[in-house]
């Protein structure tokens, strides 16, 4: 059985923070709710960032994770591991430097990845301040 490919990691800060960027706004375009990204780099080795958003059905949750993994091969020539695709209440994309959870807000809320993943920071909100973090 062939083993599964690895997602790709750029070397290159610059590659990697062009990539984010396209990701936040590939999920803005197509009104992603509650989007917001969580900083990792310095904290695991798994990616530099991960991004989560929600969509209002399966079908947008589906629709937003086909177009974001077309836009990252078309745009930065990487294969985005692509899980849940075929449910499309949680879809992962894995793009290397980048992890990407597309979420029904239902499925969301019971996972609760952002209290998982905040190591204490507060999440960054794509386009605004970074929420006050609880203390």
């Amino acid at each position: 059985m062939p083993a599964t490919p690895q997602a790709v990691r750029s070397p290159d800060p610059q590659e990697v923070e062009a990539l984010h960027s396209a990701v936040l706004q590939s999920l803005e375009d197509d009104q992603a709710v509650d989007l917001l990204s969580i900083p990792l780099a310095g904290k695991t080795t798994i990616a530099d960032h991960m991004v989560i958003a929600s969509g209002r059905s399966t079908r947008q949750v589906a629709s937003m994770a086909t177009k974001l993994a077309e836009k990252i091969k078309g745009e930065f020539n990487r294969i985005a591991r692509v899980e849940g695709l075929p449910t499309a209440d949680w879809v992962l994309i894995d793009a290397g430097d980048v992890i990407v959870h597309i979420f029904r807000p239902e499925v969301r809320s019971f996972y609760n990845l952002e209290k998982m993943w905040a190591f204490g920071d507060a999440p960054q909100t794509p386009g605004g301040p970074a929420p006050a973090a609880q203390a």
